[in-house]
């Protein structure tokens, strides 16, 4: 048996931050208890962590990432194992990736080809999503499957037509589906119809920098389509989780519909809290690698999403980490914003710029965690397993030093993309210890894990409802 405390540190999960000291036992935790006490000091172990002046927090859970994703005839730069292990830099410890259905295809095909991706080479545990790009009869039985075999949530989109699209109809029949095999629906919410006409029309007048990318993906149309996937999903009586909500419009449909009770959930990133479409619009096509949808918005959204956050009408923080290089893949739109690929890169940075959200009073250490351990790991069928430092629970672990300072650069980072959307950004907090299942994977800001540690994991369906 193998035995490994850490002692000294505050343990902070969503419900409640404590001083303790915490016994791991064969990749588990196994008790908590008061530090310095009789009972802790009787503990022996083959390992021991110091972490005074530092938070024990649970690993974190990004449950919107897309590795090695296919977009615009090139694909996501990180791999599982350069996604994984950067994840890992960052204090997250579990993933839900996004496997593709390819249109003619089965669901089956598509989760197998995730599954070959994946299987090997991750730092740390991961599950799937599925998208739906096909919905057919034979495609919503596939669902029924799916959902036994632990990947028990699927995204539909209302963007992207000729590619993801999906029309009302096939949407409120995967929701019919999903509400009686238990399956979470997940929408990414824009009108792509009428985003196209805007596309074209943009273009033919001469309007081509990356700016009018964000132009074009109108925060209406973003609403717009939040609005219509609430009322269908209120009509097929199936939950509702809108991925990436980056307007305040989208924010005020999902208000009102949790207002009634209605079982709508929210998520947004961290690109929608700390940039804006001052980003998108730097020069000499710099504002390329900010290009992702929903877009950037004005920095004046940016209040009612932390207001969301503080209010619970949005429950998570993930990164739709999609990562394309500047050089060969951003600039693949250079004379046309929209075949600039869509995606930015974010898997290492999630839970140090939530902690700056703490140190700059937007949330509360306890809302931290929440919003990025917890709720993702309710919303996806995996706590208390993964999401909170229990007895019983994976020691999914980390050790953060809240007083450290870091520049976040390219020149640092360990994402395989050749940029940093927050180069030069200051942070007060630092990953210092990263446990796996009580594996060091970080241990002491050194990289110390394994392609192939990370393992599948079968999910529940979605533990947050009512």
């Amino acid at each position: 048996m193998s035995r490994t405390v850490i002692r000294g540190g505050l343990v902070v999960t969503a419900a409640e931050e404590t001083p303790a000291d915490v016994l791991i036992e064969d990749g588990k935790v196994a008790a908590l208890a008061a530090p310095g006490g009789e009972w802790s000091q009787g503990w022996t172990a083959d390992r021991t962590i110091d972490a005074t002046g530092r938070y024990v927090i649970p690993g974190g859970v990004d449950g919107h990432t897309h590795m090695e994703m296919p977009f615009g005839g090139t694909f996501a730069s990180d791999t599982f194992e350069t996604g994984t292990r950067a994840a890992a830099w960052g204090g997250t410890t579990t993933i839900v990736d996004f496997a593709v259905q390819t249109v003619g295809h089965a669901l089956r095909e598509g989760l197998d080809a995730w599954h070959l991706k994946a299987h090997g080479n991750c730092a740390i545990d991961y599950g799937f999503h599925m998208i739906l790009s096909d919905v057919n009869e034979s495609t919503l039985k596939e669902m029924d499957l799916l959902v036994g075999e632990g990947v028990t949530s699927f995204k539909l989109f209302m963007a992207y037509p000729g590619v993801f699209y999906s029309d009302d109809g096939q949407i409120l029949r995967a929701m019919q589906r999903a509400s009686g095999n238990g399956g979470l629906i997940m929408m990414h919410a824009e009108n792509g119809i009428a985003i196209d006409v805007l596309v074209e029309q943009a273009l033919a007048e001469g309007r081509t920098d990356p700016r009018y990318h964000g132009e074009v993906r109108k925060a209406l149309l973003e609403s717009e389509a939040t609005h219509r996937a609430i009322q269908l999903a209120r009509v097929a009586g199936a939950p509702l989780y809108v991925v990436h909500v980056s307007a305040q419009e989208a924010v005020a449909e999902l208000t009102r519909a949790r207002d009634l009770g209605l079982d709508v959930f929210g998520e947004t990133c961290p690109q929608y809290l700390f940039l804006s479409t001052d980003n998108l619009a730097e020069p000499d096509f710099e504002g390329a690698k900010y290009v992702c949808s929903t877009p950037l918005r004005p920095v004046e959204h940016q209040a009612a999403l932390w207001r969301g956050l503080r209010t619970n009408d949005l429950q998570v923080v993930s990164t739709d980490h999609c990562p394309f290089c500047f050089t060969g893949q951003k600039e693949l739109g250079r004379g046309d914003f929209s075949k600039i690929p869509n995606g930015m890169p974010g898997v290492e940075h999630r839970m140090d710029l939530l902690h700056q959200a703490v140190v700059d009073g937007h949330i509360s250490r306890r809302r931290w965690i929440e919003i990025a351990c917890a709720t993702p790991a309710r919303m996806f069928g995996l706590y208390p397993r993964k999401g909170t430092i229990a007895p019983g629970a994976d020691a999914d672990i980390v050790v953060y030093d809240p007083r450290a300072r870091q520049t976040l650069s390219a020149g640092t980072h360990h994402m395989n993309v050749d940029y940093s959307a927050y180069e030069g950004k200051q942070i007060t907090g630092q990953v210092e210890t990263v446990l796996s299942r009580g594996v060091p994977v970080i241990d002491q800001r050194e990289y110390t894990g394994r392609a192939g540690h990370g393992q599948f994991l079968i999910r529940d369906t979605c533990q947050y409802l009512g």
